[in-house]
C-alpha cells in the first residue's frame, strides 16, 4: 500500500503501518476520551479520559494487529507465502499468495474473525472482572469498549462479500461446490461490489440525517468497492494468463535510455518516438539502473529540462518490478502493489530481455477472447 512505512517484522511477517494508522489512533483515541467515558464514568478529570481514551485506541491498534496476524499464521501453516501486513485506517491488510485449496482459503479467512471474537471474549471478561473485584472503574470501562469493538469488527469482517473475510468463505464455499476458483472469486467480488454500493447509501442516509458518523460507512463502503472491482477484474484475467511465462508476455527488446543523458535530451531523442509509457534506464555499463514514466516527463518544467538527469526523476532499480523470463505470469502479477505497479522489467542475470506493460496484458486477454469466440 502507497505512503505506508515499513516498522519491523511481526512473527517475522514484514509490517508496514500506514500514514493513516495516527489518524485512526487520534479519532478513536478522541471518540472514546471525550464521549464515551465521561457518558460511562462521570465526574473524573480531563487527564484520566485523555489517557483512557488513548490507552484504549492503542489497545485496538494490537487487536487489529492480532487479526491481521492470525490471516498471516494460517496461511504459512497452509503453505502459502506472506509478503506483508499492512495497517491502516480502515482495519489491516495481509498481502499473501493465492490460496491452493477451498480448505485454505475458509481457514485463513476465519482465522480473522474468530481471533476477534477471542478478543472481544478477553476484553469484556477482564472488564466485567476487574469492575467487580477491584472497583477500577475506569480501566473496566476501556477494557468492555475494547471487547464491544472486537465483537463489531468480527461480525463486520464476517459480511459476505470480498474482500471481507465473510467474502473469503463464500469464495471458498463456491470453489469447493463448482470445483472453479475463478468463479468463486467473481462471485465474492461482485458481492462486494454490491455490498460497497449499500454501505455508501447507508452512509449518506446517516450523514443526511445529521450524524457526520456517517462518513465513516460511506468511506468503507468505497473502498470496499474499489477492492472488489479490482479482485473481479483479476478473477477474470486468471483463465487467460494461466500457464503463461513472463517470457510469453514481454515486450522485447525493451526501448532504454541512457540515464545520464539530461531530461530534454531524453524527451527528444527517446521518449518523443517510444510507443510506451515507461522507458527502462541503463547505466554506463549498459546495466538497468531503473524506469522513468513518461508523463513525469512531460511534469517537469521547461526551465530545468536541460539541467536535470533523467535519472533524477526517475524510479530506482531497487524499487522496480522485476522478474526473471521462466516466472509464472500469474506469480508475477501478484507481486504487484499500488506502489510497485506495471510494467514490470523481465531480467536475465544484469541484462534487460524484455518488460511486460498493461498494453501486454490486455493483449493476451483479447487473444484469449477470440479464441473463446472461435470454439464457441
Amino acid at each position: 500500500m502507497n505512503n505506508s512505512v515499513r516498522m519491523g517484522r511481526v512473527l517475522g511477517v514484514p509490517l508496514r503501518i500506514h500514514w493513516t494508522v495516527p489518524l485512526l489512533v487520534v479519532l478513536f483515541g478522541y471518540s472514546l476520551g471525550s464521549q464515551t467515558l465521561p457518558a460511562m464514568i462521570p465526574d473524573q478529570s480531563n487527564a484520566t479520559y485523555t489517557i483512557a481514551g488513548l490507552a484504549g485506541a492503542l489497545l485496538l491498534l494490537v487487536s487489529l494487529l492480532a487479526h491481521e496476524a492470525a490471516h498471516a499464521i494460517t496461511a504459512r501453516k497452509k503453505g502459502i507465502t506472506v509478503q506483508s501486513i499492512t495497517l491502516w485506517a480502515l482495519g489491516g491488510m495481509t498481502r499473501m499468495g493465492r490460496p491452493r485449496t477451498p480448505g485454505s482459503t475458509f481457514w485463513i479467512a476465519v482465522s480473522g474473525p474468530l481471533t476477534s471474537l477471542l478478543a472481544s471474549a478477553l476484553a469484556l471478561g477482564a472488564g466485567i472482572g476487574l469492575n467487580t473485584l477491584s472497583g477500577a472503574a475506569v480501566p473496566a470501562a476501556v477494557l468492555l469498549w475494547l471487547g464491544w469493538v472486537n465483537l463489531v469488527l468480527a461480525v463486520f469482517n464476517l459480511l459476505p462479500a470480498a474482500p471481507l473475510d465473510g467474502g473469503r468463505v463464500v469464495q471458498a464455499l463456491t470453489w469447493w461446490r463448482t470445483g472453479d476458483q475463478d468463479r468463486a472469486e467473481r462471485v465474492a467480488a461482485r458481492a462486494g461490489q454490491v455490498l460497497g454500493v449499500v454501505l455508501i447509501g447507508l452512509g449518506w442516509i446517516v450523514v443526511l440525517r445529521g450524524a457526520l458518523s456517517g462518513l465513516w460507512l460511506t468511506v468503507i463502503g468505497f473502498f470496499v468497492v474499489i477492492v472488489a472491482g479490482a479482485e473481479h477484474q483479476r478473477a477474470r484475467l486468471a483463465p487467460a494468463l494461466r500457464g503463461m511465462r513472463a517470457a510469453d508476455a514481454m515486450t522485447s527488446p525493451v526501448e532504454t535510455c541512457q540515464d545520464w543523458l539530461t531530461v530534454q535530451r531524453c524527451i527528444d531523442d527517446v521518449a518523443a518516438d517510444t510507443r510506451h509509457s515507461a522507458l527502462a534506464l541503463i547505466d554506463f555499463e549498459g546495466r538497468p539502473s531503473g524506469l522513468v514514466h513518461l508523463p513525469r516527463l512531460a511534469r517537469i518544467p521547461a526551465e530545468q529540462r536541460d539541467t536535470l538527469r533523467v535519472r533524477d526523476v526517475a524510479t530506482p532499480w531497487a524499487r522496480c518490478t522485476t522478474c526473471a523470463p521462466d516466472e509464472m505470469l500469474q506469480d508475477v502479477l501478484e507481486k504487484l502493489s499500488p506502489g510497485r505497479a506495471l510494467p514490470v522489467l523481465v531480467t536475465e542475470g544484469q541484462n534487460l530481455t524484455g518488460m511486460i506493460t498493461a498494453d501486454d496484458i490486455s493483449r493476451i486477454v483479447r487473444r484469449q477472447a477470440l479464441r473463446g469466440t472461435e470454439s464457441r
